[in-house]
């Protein structure tokens, strides 16, 4: 299943997993003897991290996500990992077209018929499983330049990504500063169920069979500066360019009669261009307080396609007794719509050159609560963090574009998202 640049199941929450396997949880400390002063506490070569995924919207996708990671110290500082995801998803996707007063009939892109309930927004049904392999490879030079280098793929029933990525940081002024330059390039292809539709149809004409092409290239550009003994600041520019098929080859937009604004029962297939440039400039800040860590960052970004949004985030780490620890957090985010993002068309108006009705790209907002609680078993090695947290995600409830006997549209009432990751870590 292909999802939008916009985010979805797995752009929202899918990567949830991995994010906590790289989001600073702190080492685990296997039980070891304590060592004389002449001995020296032997380095960990390998580590061990597992982690499971359940994630869940009401009435509409579920996601299922082991990952696995394992690490390897080398006596001169290089690191080597891999790390091995697999997710399975099931569920229902909003079509794009719009809920109304009145029975919609309409045939899915596998060519059954579906019957939408009065007021229901129409989604389609999937299931899907896909699996992932990252590898990475970290060296340090003389203490002051550190190089790292990582390979991407991974295979869906739709949809094959081929990537790589490159990092070089260097630390200055007795290694109070570091500066970061890096950038990715991926190669993917996207092969749609039943082979890609003519767009802005209804979905019966099929263009081709085969594979469509899509590059995306990331470069990066951040610095850190340690301020004093308890602050840490950082800010990070990206531009990321796609190009190639950027549709989502299961969206439809409705139309609907330009006088009452009930749907006609056409629906036609959306078309996005084929080329997209991001931008975005994250600040982040890190502080010491005398019984945790403050975690605030704030991202801004904007591209060609008009949209701009900023994401607020906010996470403390409090540490408590017996090597237990929680980190509560709060995450806000808004988005403006993209500048070809309609609700419907109105029959018989000439058709865009680009046109889209996923939400994703429209106006909406997410708010997110939740956190982390980590822990050790007594006598026992490796330590455990459990992280749950839910997500409402909303638009406009009453669109100005509405009218007639349309109901509502743009996530309106709001989606809610669960999810709960559970991480192993162990050193030896």
């Amino acid at each position: 299943m292909q999802l939008g640049p916009a985010g979805g199941v797995r752009g929202r929450l899918g990567t949830a997993a991995c994010l906590l396997l790289a989001s600073g949880v702190a080492p685990a400390r296997a039980a070891a003897p304590t060592p004389t002063p002449t001995q020296s506490p032997t380095p960990p070569k390998w580590q061990f991290e597992g982690s499971g995924l359940l994630y869940t919207e009401k009435k509409r996708a579920s996601v299922i996500e082991p990952t696995g990671r394992i690490t390897r110290f080398l006596s001169d500082g290089q690191i080597l990992s891999a790390t091995l995801g697999i997710d399975a998803i099931t569920g229902a996707s909003p079509t794009g077209a719009i809920p109304t007063t009145a029975i919609q009939t309409y045939t899915t892109p596998s060519g059954n018929v579906q019957t939408i309930p009065v007021g229901t927004v129409p989604t389609n049904k999937f299931k899907d499983a896909r699996l992932s392999l990252d590898l990475g490879w970290e060296k340090p030079w003389g203490g002051w330049l550190t190089t790292t280098l990582g390979t991407h793929v991974s295979r869906e029933k739709d949809y094959q990504s081929l990537g790589a990525s490159g990092k070089l940081s260097l630390s200055f002024m007795h290694k109070l500063s570091t500066l970061t330059v890096g950038g990715g390039y991926n190669r993917d292809g996207v092969f749609p169920t039943g082979g890609t539709r003519a767009p802005l149809s209804d979905g019966t004409v099929i263009v081709g069979t085969g594979t469509n092409r899509k590059t995306v290239s990331t470069v990066l550009v951040g610095a850190s500066r340690v301020l004093t003994r308890r602050w840490m600041i950082g800010v990070n520019a990206t531009r990321t360019t796609e190009r190639g098929y950027l549709t989502e080859p299961y969206k439809v937009i409705s139309v609907v009669d330009s006088l009452a604004g009930d749907p006609t029962g056409d629906l036609l297939t959306e078309n996005r261009p084929a080329s997209r440039d991001r931008r975005d400039v994250l600040l982040s800040s890190v502080y010491h307080l005398d019984t945790g860590v403050l975690y605030a960052s704030d991202r801004y970004y904007w591209d060609d396609w008009g949209i701009r949004s900023n994401t607020l985030d906010l996470r403390y780490r409090h540490e408590l007794e017996e090597h237990r620890w929680i980190e509560p957090h709060a995450r806000y985010y808004i988005q403006t719509r993209a500048n070809f993002f309609r609700y419907f068309l109105l029959d018989g108006e000439p058709l865009p050159d680009y046109v889209s009705a996923d939400s994703r790209l429209g106006p909406l907002q997410s708010l997110t609560l939740g956190g982390t609680f980590g822990f050790q078993v007594k006598d026992r090695p490796g330590e455990w963090a459990i992280r749950a947290e839910f997500l409402v995600q909303w638009g406009k409830a009453h669109p100005a574009e509405a009218f007639g006997n349309q109901v509502m549209t743009n996530m309106s009432p709001p989606v809610g998202v669960g999810s709960v990751v559970v991480l192993y870590t162990l050193k030896f």
